[in-house]
């Protein structure tokens, strides 16, 4: 059973105050590449070379009561960038590994057991059925400032699918910079974070979504969309500014500084804790938007790669072997 799945954009949460009643509350896209793909035949044990995926592989094995599966990753995500890729990694290898023994499997369902959807229910829904994506977080009283055990939530519901206008592009600047935070130090900075979170910027951004995101979308309005999203990353950033050395992550304030000059690019803003940046674009401004970010790359003096990229509004692909 081989299964390629997309990766995605997380552009920010709605709320991180726990003076509201819900937190979190992610808005994000899949994007149609680069993808991860994972390959999975029966065996008698686990059989992985990656030790992060074995245990993927392990837990599925548990959850589904499978004597054991051999895992081949044929390419993944880069890792820690803001593309999703430990939740890709987690659904393929659970999906793979129930279909290579022909089961089905409600990957929702089983997130939770993986470590996944833990806040933002991005990853998840963009494995289900890609598109853009608006979640409803978790209740505040079920997370607070320490994160509970892995299986003991539920991902987050969505509350807002729309497929994404197929002459939209999403422009990617991914510098040779340090990875983004995950694991225990993601951890530590999110609870201090949301410890200190102003109320009046989530009531801010609720606004921001509900008058100006979503009309964008439904509308297939790339500029105002790309505008938006840029805002509503900027709001978060105000979040996060104490935790990452400003409203962007160095060096990603100097990339987005320099698209926010490009006629090319509607808006852009740092995917998740970066190092990624993300620019919204269209076809017919494609190529003038990659030369954009290829001179943003360079003014900063890093090293990288510069994709341009559509949506991807159908989620997972399964193949049979």
């Amino acid at each position: 059973m081989r299964v390629i799945a997309p990766g995605r954009l997380h552009f920010g949460f709605v709320n991180l105050s726990l003076s509201h009643s819900r937190l979190y509350g992610a808005v994000g896209a899949a994007i149609d590449g680069p993808h991860t793909v994972v390959e999975a035949t029966p065996a008698e044990t686990i059989d992985c070379e990656d030790p992060a995926v074995a245990e993927y592989a392990e837990r599925s094995c548990a959850a589904l009561d499978l004597p054991g599966v051999k895992i081949h990753v044929e390419s993944q995500l880069p890792r820690h960038s803001g593309l999703g890729s430990g939740t890709q990694l987690a659904l393929a290898t659970l999906r793979a590994t129930a279909g290579c023994y022909d089961r089905s499997v409600d990957v929702r369902e089983h997130a939770p057991g993986l470590g996944r959807g833990g806040r933002s229910g991005v990853g998840v829904a963009a494995f289900e059925t890609g598109g853009f994506i608006l979640d409803g977080g978790h209740p505040t009283a079920r997370f607070t400032t320490e994160r509970p055990a892995d299986g003991t939530w539920r991902v987050p519901p969505v509350t807002a699918r729309h497929e994404i206008p197929p002459d939209w592009r999403f422009l990617l600047v991914i510098p040779d910079a340090e990875t983004g935070r995950n694991g225990a130090a993601e951890d530590e900075s999110m609870r201090s974070v949301v410890e200190r979170a102003d109320p009046a910027i989530a009531d801010r951004i609720a606004g921001l979504v509900l008058r100006r995101v979503l009309p964008a979308i439904v509308d297939g309005r790339a500029e105002a969309f790309g505008d938006a999203i840029a805002e509503l990353g900027r709001l978060n950033g105000a979040w996060y500014a104490d935790e990452q050395g400003g409203v962007y992550r160095p060096p990603v304030g100097e990339i987005v500084d320099q698209l926010d000059t490009a006629a090319s690019v509607y808006g852009a803003g740092q995917s998740s804790w970066g190092p990624i940046v993300y620019g919204v674009t269209d076809t017919q401004n494609a190529d003038l938007a990659a030369e954009a970010g290829r001179n943003a790359l360079d003014a900063s003096g890093y090293d990288g790669q510069i994709l341009v990229v559509a949506g991807h509004n159908s989620g997972v692909t399964v193949e049979s072997r």
